[in-house]
């Protein structure tokens, strides 16, 4: 790969301000796929129990750059076979984005839908279990909360992360069988009653994904 030494207000110019540790590559865009091609190749597994343990991480209207990276990492890291993203209102795969997934964006497909509800429910058809995550339970109605801890899976898995602010929409709440929740610590002190997105992507994730390993044992 040919290298050009250039000042750093050079490199400041060409990544438009942001941090460049000294290094900069032009590439070309990573455009989301089509679920089309989602389903493909099958996942690697050992005959039932590996279709069983099947799970996708799918993000409902992830504005922040920053989280979606994060997310793409945590992801990534532990295991999810497939990352869903709403096509609208949502961030596209920036820079910024790769830079906070630590390079798992480069390696690690990202696909998108504009039907997500429709999307959902063609997959709960399927026999796979949708369960969407919510900070506040008493924000639920009519779909059972219970704590992440307590959550076990023997079925293909779709987890559902909302946005930041508003959290999943009411109409992706009504496509999932469970909502799973984080139990706090302490009693919490009002407007400081949630996680970082991210954050509590990686808690739910990693209680789900260590059945998996106890599974696999």
């Amino acid at each position: 790969v040919p290298v050009l030494h250039v000042p750093g207000r050079a490199l400041d110019a060409l990544c438009r301000g942001r941090p460049h540790q000294g290094v900069c590559l032009e590439a070309a865009p990573l455009p989301f796929r089509s679920l089309r091609d989602a389903e493909e190749p099958q996942p690697r597994g050992d005959g039932e129990s590996g279709s069983r343990q099947r799970l996708w991480l799918v993000l409902e209207h992830i504005q922040d750059p920053m989280n979606l990276g994060a997310l793409l990492r945590s992801a990534y890291f532990l295991g999810v076979e497939r990352v869903v993203a709403t096509h609208s209102n949502s961030c596209p795969l920036t820079p910024i984005v790769s830079k906070a997934s630590a390079g798992a964006m480069e390696v690690f497909d990202v696909y998108s839908t504009d039907d997500l509800q429709g999307f959902l429910k063609a997959k709960s058809a399927e026999g796979w279990e949708v369960v969407g995550t919510v900070s506040r339970p008493e924000d639920v109605e009519d779909v059972p909360v219970i704590s992440c801890s307590e959550f076990q899976w023997d079925k293909p898995l779709i987890v559902v992360i909302g946005s930041e602010g508003a959290g999943l929409s009411l109409e992706t709440q009504l496509q999932c069988q469970r909502m799973l929740a984080i139990p706090p610590g302490r009693a919490l002190h009002p407007g400081i009653e949630s996680l970082n997105v991210s954050v509590a992507a990686g808690i739910l994730l990693h209680s789900i994904c260590s059945q998996k390993r106890r599974h696999g044992d």
